[in-house]
């Protein structure tokens, strides 16, 4: 019998953080998993899927699957509480899925075969799944073979969790970056010197994959790339973060420094073009600076600084440097990074909204939503496993990022 999981959620969080894949960038191996496996069962849509506290995200997807969805609208999210792999023959007859929207709706699931992606020590981050828009049925060889596919896609979780570099770009993976930055940032605080961050992204770079595909824009990226490589020195520590998003550590290099070579790279990518029979791409980027301080911050909280000040930098319009500056407001205290499922509660307890608790200290939290719309600037912020309950007031919204203070 295929018996539930009743695994801890923020265990299962914590291992899923360890493989650090979350947001990360498109990788060919993935894809090549998603795409022969499409081929082999002769589906017209495949992923491999991540729950975490309130999502599901892909890591690889193949045909009109959106690359983020509601977590509760998610199969996946059945399957990963399950020991064995997930058969929904007809959706439309199963009582637990017959009125989901992606039933009624885009892209209209009637058959799914789910098998989840298993921990070695027994934590499911989510799944390997096919899916089809008619009834299918599927026969014991055949669910041998999705089982072989999802051990490769954990076979390259783990080989990823290895690597150290971006094979694209050659950049530093993120783990491999936040690993080297760490040092670098705790050298800095030992011996008194200066370091600062950089944190950029290229702009309107999903327009430039929809429209001329991901090849261009893989071109893009190393151009990027490059522009930075003339510009760094060998100490500098240069990371890959997300799909556009980059990130560097600069050791000995004050605010100001760090602001001037940013500005360098600003302009060098704004002399690039890359030349097309239909169109002329040209290259930019916004810029998130921000420097280590007296206060001794640690990585994550030097990472958020400059990801606001780049935030700050796309609202006045993109192609620009921005530094962080320290908002005149009553200092929140340190937090610490972890990866929890938390809700936000508010309307008396009659609304609740799930969400991702990405840090978490004494007096506030940092948490990730799907979307901000009607979250007002008051709640409870519950995470259930711990038997945690604070209220809180919102100080911060930057995208589907809210950092709230403790009351």
């Amino acid at each position: 019998m295929n018996a539930p999981i009743l695994a801890s959620e923020n265990e299962r969080l914590a291992a899923l953080d360890r493989y650090d894949v979350l947001d990360s960038p498109m990788e060919p191996g993935f894809d090549r998993i998603t795409r022969l496996v499409s081929r082999v069962f002769d589906v017209p849509m495949a992923s491999v899927s991540l729950i975490d506290g309130h999502r599901q995200w892909l890591k690889s997807r193949q045909g009109p699957l959106d690359q983020e969805a509601c977590r509760d609208l998610a199969f996946c999210n059945t399957t990963i509480r399950m020991r064995d792999p997930l058969i929904v023959e007809d959706a439309t007859l199963d009582p637990r899925f017959k009125d989901n929207a992606f039933v009624l709706g885009e892209p209209h699931i009637r058959f799914y075969a789910g098998v989840p992606l298993t921990t070695e020590d027994g934590f499911n981050l989510g799944a390997l799944c096919v899916i089809d828009t008619k009834p299918r049925k599927l026969d014991a060889g055949q669910i041998a073979q999705l089982k072989d596919f999802a051990a490769l896609v954990m076979d390259a979780f783990e080989a990823r969790r290895q690597a150290t570099s971006n094979s694209l770009t050659g950049a530093l993976t993120r783990r491999a970056f936040r690993d080297e930055a760490a040092r670098a940032l705790s050298l800095s605080q030992r011996h008194s010197h200066p370091l600062s961050c950089i944190s950029f992204d290229l702009d309107h770079f999903k327009a430039i994959n929809d429209a001329h595909g991901h090849a261009l824009g893989d071109c893009v990226l190393v151009e990027a790339v490059s522009a930075c490589r003339e510009r760094l020195r060998n100490t500098d520590i240069f990371g890959r973060i997300g799909g556009e998003e980059f990130s560097i550590v600069l050791p000995h290099t004050d605010a100001a420094g760090a602001l001037e070579l940013a500005g360098q790279i600003r302009s060098a990518l704004e002399r690039r073009v890359i030349v097309l029979p239909e169109a002329t791409i040209k290259i930019t980027a916004s810029f998130g600076i921000a420097a280590q301080d007296r206060n001794g911050v640690d990585l994550d909280e030097l990472l958020r600084r400059a990801d606001l000040a780049l935030y700050d930098a796309k609202a006045a319009g993109r192609n620009t440097c921005v530094v962080w500056k320290a908002p005149e407001i009553i200092a929140l205290g340190s937090m610490r990074r972890v990866l929890k499922a938390g809700q936000i509660v508010f309307n008396a307890g009659r609304s609740i909204i799930d969400c991702t608790v990405k840090a978490l200290g004494e007096t506030a939290a940092r948490v990730e939503v799907t979307s901000t719309a009607g979250i007002p600037d008051k709640f409870k912020l519950a995470i259930t496993d711990d038997g945690f309950s604070r209220a809180c007031n919102v100080t911060v919204k930057q995208g589907r990022a809210i950092e709230v203070a403790f009351v």
